[in-house]
């Protein structure tokens, strides 16, 4: 008796990651469960610099916790193509009298009755077990660089949004300057309104102003608590206490490289661009594979039979013409998604290019207007209102000169802070574009 031979199928899923933008991120640890976090207020940092922020939100972001997860599943995945087919074990008893049992004995099962037992095994032609796992290396190496590259922008919006706190901080320590100072002046005011030295027309104006400062006061201490939420959100937030606050200054970190070489780093660093062109390798994997299975497999099998007892083996060999079908369809797909890699990996090089000159123009354009301010405007600005301060405290001003300088340098101020912030961010940019915060 013949006996059909079931065919095994070993089905790949080999999921593709979106390729980000980038800069170099440290190398990824071996994929382990992530460790608990810290619960709020047992042993979580009040004070945080950027390196601890960046640290944090690299171990704790929940985003990225999940995105490394796509390693381990295309790991899995290399286990899967490696497993060869199960063997297929079969058996069945034909000519029982279950109509007649009074024939049914001993007898009639030795000399009448019949048993078989088969063993089959599926033999895979065209080494495809060893292009399956080859094709999920290479799918996995993609994964790899493609989360190296969500941390690089984890890390560039955790420094812009680091940049923001402190840019809150230093205008609420503005305003909170400008308003002390301020009331000064109006505690001044007053004596000088009881005395007679002014009217009570330029003493009500001068409390206007006032409120002008306690309103932004108000407005840069509400900026500081938005600005914290945002960061918190990248940290995550079961990662600091819920008082935490950030440690550093708005600087000028003067910046002197080379395009040229900015643009050659960018292009050994840069993890999209890697992932890219692990793309075309993978792709040209998945078409040796569409290759492979369009080999046919030889399916063998044994069988043992007892019938009239007779004790007797069989081997069968079976295996499909491959007359009609060939994988010609699956081939010519692969074949087009190596030109697609290919351009794809093409397009990602000249991105890393665009990157490199919009952070460098923003760079300098940054520096410039900083250079603008260190090299008059903000001692000009500050001289200006301490003068006229002066001047009207002792009557030679009029109160419009005094309020008018105390609004420029207010406005000169926050203009200062806002581009110190501006070349900070254009800098995170810079490293974000080259791939590593090691800018030669």
């Amino acid at each position: 008796m013949k006996k059909g031979l079931a065919w095994a199928t070993v089905l790949l899923a080999l999921p593709s990651l979106a390729v980000g933008q980038g800069q170099k991120m440290p190398p990824l640890p071996p994929p382990t469960p992530p460790a608990a976090a810290p619960t709020p207020g047992t042993n979580a940092p009040t004070k945080i610099t950027l390196d601890e922020a960046i640290r944090l939100s690299l171990q704790h972001n929940h985003a990225m916790q999940a995105a490394r997860t796509t390693i381990l599943q295309n790991e899995a995945e290399e286990v899967t193509a490696n497993l060869r087919p199960n063997p297929n074990l079969s058996w069945d008893s034909q000519f029982f009298p279950l109509f007649s049992p009074s024939q049914f004995s001993a007898d009639y099962l030795e000399n009448q009755a019949q048993f078989d037992v088969g063993i089959s095994y599926l033999i895979e032609r065209g080494k495809k077990r060893q292009h399956r796992l080859q094709a999920a290396k290479d799918q996995t190496a993609v994964s790899r660089s493609t989360v190296t590259d969500n941390e690089r922008t984890l890390i560039f919006n955790t420094s812009q949004q680091f940049i923001s706190v402190l840019l809150a901080q230093s205008t609420l320590d503005l305003a909170k300057q400008d308003a002390e100072s301020f009331q000064q002046t109006v505690n001044i005011s007053e004596s000088r309104y009881k005395t007679g030295d002014m009217s009570e027309s330029d003493l009500l104006k001068i409390k206007l102003q006032l409120l002008q400062f306690q309103s932004d006061l108000s407005a840069a201490k509400l900026a500081k608590i938005q600005a914290l939420a945002g960061l918190r959100q990248f940290l995550g937030f079961e990662s600091v206490a819920d008082d935490f606050d950030v440690s550093g200054d708005l600087t000028y970190q003067p910046v002197h490289a080379d395009m040229q070489a900015l643009k050659g780093l960018a292009m050994q660093d840069r993890p999209d661009l890697r992932a890219a062109q692990e793309g075309v390798t993978a792709a040209r994997s998945q078409e040796a594979l569409m290759r492979a299975n369009g080999k046919k497999d030889l399916s063998v099998s044994f069988d043992y039979t007892h019938t009239a007892g007779i004790n007797s083996g069989a081997f069968f060999f079976n295996i499909d013409l491959p007359i009609f079908d060939r994988n010609q369809g699956e081939i010519a797909r692969a074949r087009f998604a190596i030109t697609q890699a290919e351009e794809t990996a093409l397009e990602t090089a000249q991105q890393v290019n665009t990157d490199i000159v919009d952070a460098y123009a923003a760079l300098h354009s940054n520096d410039e207007i900083i250079q603008l301010y260190q090299n008059g405007y903000i001692d000009q600005a500050k001289q200006s209102r301490d003068i006229t301060e002066y001047a009207y405290k002792r009557g030679a001003a009029s109160l419009l000169d005094f309020l008018d300088a105390e609004r420029t340098y207010r406005s000169n101020q926050l203009a200062y802070r806002q581009a110190l912030a501006s070349y900070m961010t254009a800098l995170e940019q810079m490293r974000q574009a080259v791939g590593t915060r090691d800018l030669p």
